[in-house]
């Protein structure tokens, strides 16, 4: 196996030349194609021009940019000199830049445009140690002039690749021998974690922590030579970076877009991908965008969608059933199952392809017509969501990990995945489940989940007494992950030990079941279950805060003749609080599987959108301990 990020580059480059790496939009919205054999002597080029400069081997080098083949240029050129990556999106905000920046250490930033070189210029003072700036776009006067007066040196991206250039000249296959002496446990990268729980912590992750997950990753993500990823996570981010490693091993191309469904399906039908890697609100908006489509679309259209998708889902967990593809925590009866499930089987077969060649093709072609799969990770799939895809023939298969773990831990195999899990740990990876005395429970049983192996990280950076608490002496990982382990050896997950609401009466509940389930409705953009008050203090019931799909409210406004001055006066109008009462009801219920203890007592409906870097993390999860701050008036209003 290659013993570096950079080695792999080579190898693949050398063996796929002429075949595409990247593809990015041009001026005129059009993809234009970035050849292997192009993409490694660039990086190499890149690599020489920070050699020029007096970059050296081991030395932090700060990354703070969006998606865009640049970035894996700079990122494999400074991997190839023995260099150190601290990443971040153009999303940092200089609170953020400033802390990571100093923290680490890093004297040199590579930054994507004139904003993010404005944030570091306006925090010199707090960041002494840096020195040289390289900006990707094209630098203004208002900027050089900024960085002279500052007494920091810029450069601009293609300036140091053609000094680079000469500098390889002048030194040949110095580079080259860079990239000989790099070694697995070589560090790569220190990746902050967007802080769901307070301060960042830099995780620190060396090339075989990567390299780990390619041992069996391509046997599970079938993605070969010439096909293509469509990209819309941001690069920075672990799963997002180990997707692209995953892609680069198949000789494959990475292809940038944004999540955003316009733009996302206008570039699906332009580039025609094979698979996309996301987060579980990708495939939400997605999914919500069929939902809304069909409803605007009203008529025989929706009765029958509504009909096929019902029978679809009904089909799809009897076929389940049957041929052992879900999610086992004791034995069933198979031969049973067979007896009373066949005809059932049967009958619901000729309607699903009816279906199919009806309503579901002409979802799929929207996706283009070589689309095999989608890989969901970062965060808990919601079920309605998964089952929905699953039922109309549109596989997304779910994955698990941690920044830690570089990040995957489990992902369910495209060639069998197993519903309701996120798949068996890869080769490489073991896992445990314990209680709280660290006794390992058997399968079936609820706990703590544990993670050992090379995809483990090396620990946080000049954090001791953190890692110490976090990985143990015997090497397990406690990852703060509730999960509970099946018959067959795939993984479930049950939500955040963290996250976990302990009511006066002394009831666990998770948020997270619930949360999804609220947010099935066509009315919910998103929801939080809250169990304490603004001071921190457990109380007697759960409440929610409701992010309400804006558009979807205002059209039941308007069909039910509600009035009203504002937006925001509509979210405490009576008839809309009864509404949200009743939908919230009619999910959170016994029914549905939920104790008398897990419904929602009382709920407020916030105006205003739930937004990344505000309330949302990176990969779009919700920050608890932000909300608890921000919301701290409406959660005292929700308890009182």
């Amino acid at each position: 196996m290659d013993q570096t990020l950079p080695k792999l580059l080579k190898r693949i480059a050398e063996e796929n030349p002429d075949v595409a790496s990247h593809y990015s939009k041009n001026e005129n919205e059009e993809f234009i194609p970035t050849l292997y054999k192009d993409y490694f002597q660039t990086a190499l080029n890149f690599g020489a021009g920070l050699l020029s400069i007096g970059i050296i081997r081991g030395e932090h080098i700060g990354l703070i940019c969006d998606n865009r083949q640049e970035w894996a240029i700079s990122d494999m050129g400074l991997l190839s000199i023995g260099a150190i990556d601290v990443p971040r999106g153009c999303d940092a905000t200089e609170h953020d830049l400033a802390y990571i920046l100093d923290f680490a250490e890093c004297k040199t930033v590579i930054a994507e445009n004139q904003a993010q070189i404005k944030k570091i210029l306006n925090l010199k003072q707090k960041l002494p140690l840096i020195t040289t700036l390289i900006i990707i776009e094209q630098p203004t006067d208002e900027i050089q002039q900024g960085c002279v007066e500052s007494g920091i040196v810029l450069y601009s991206y293609e300036e140091l690749i053609k000094a680079g250039k000469i500098w390889r000249t002048e030194n040949p296959n110095a580079v080259e021998a860079e990239i000989e002496k790099g070694t697995w446990d070589d560090i790569a990268t220190i990746i902050f974690t967007s802080g769901t729980t307070g301060e960042p912590k830099g995780v620190v992750l060396t090339h075989g922590n990567f390299l780990t997950q390619l041992d069996e990753l391509p046997e599970r993500i079938d993605i070969y030579t010439g096909e293509k990823a469509i990209c819309v996570l941001p690069v920075w981010h672990a799963f997002e970076r180990l997707c692209e490693y995953v892609v680069l091993f198949a000789g494959a191309a990475v292809c940038y877009s944004k999540p955003i469904g316009s733009i996302l399906l206008a570039d699906f039908v332009k580039l025609n991908p094979q698979i996309m890697p996301g987060v579980p609100r990708v495939f939400e908006a997605i999914y919500d965008g069929i939902l809304r489509t069909m409803r605007k679309t009203g008529g025989i259209t929706l009765i029958l969608f509504n009909f096929f998708v019902k029978t679809a889902i009904l089909f799809s967990k009897i076929d389940r059933l049957l041929f052992n593809k879900t999610a086992r925590f004791r034995k069933q009866p198979i031969v049973l199952f067979w007896i009373l499930l066949i005809i059932p089987y049967i009958l619901l077969l000729p309607l699903k392809l009816l279906g199919t060649k009806l309503v579901f093709k002409k979802i799929h072609k929207k996706l283009g017509n070589a689309f095999k799969a989608g890989v969901s990770g970062g965060g808990a799939m919601p079920p309605a969501v998964d089952e929905f895809f699953w039922a109309i023939g549109i596989k997304v298969v779910e994955g698990y990990g941690l920044t830690e773990t570089a990040p995957v831990v489990s992902v369910r195999p495209f060639s069998r995945p197993i519903f309701g899990t996120v798949g068996k740990p890869i080769r490489g990876a073991e896992v445990r489940v314990v209680d709280e005395n660290g006794k390992q429970l058997p399968p079936g049983k609820k706990g703590l989940l544990h993670v050992r192996g090379g995809i483990v990280m090396q620990g946080y950076y000049k954090k001791p007494e953190l890692t110490a608490k976090a990985i143990d002496k015997d090497g397990w990982f406690d990852t703060g992950d509730l999960a509970i382990i099946t018959l067959d050896g795939e993984i479930t997950l049950r939500g955040r030990k963290k996250d976990t609401i302990v009511l006066r009466g002394g009831e666990n509940i998770e948020p997270l079941p619930i949360e999804m389930r609220i947010a099935e409705s066509q009315y919910v953009s998103q929801a939080v279950v809250i169990g304490q008050d603004s001071n921190g203090q457990d109380q007697r019931y759960i409440a929610a805060l409701i992010v309400p799909n804006k558009e979807e409210l205002l059209s039941f406004a308007e069909e039910n003749h509600i009035e009203s001055n504002s937006y925001k006066e509509l979210l405490t109008n009576s008839e809309i609080l009864k509404k949200y009462d009743t939908e919230i009801k009619n999910l959170v219920n016994a029914k549905s599987g939920f104790k008398l203890f897990e419904r929602i007592s009382r709920f407020v409906l916030l105006e205003k959108p739930f937004e990344v870097g505000v309330e949302l993390s990176a990969k779009q999860e919700i920050m608890r301990y932000k909300i608890q701050k921000i919301y701290a008036k409406e959660i005292h209003s929700l308890f009182e």
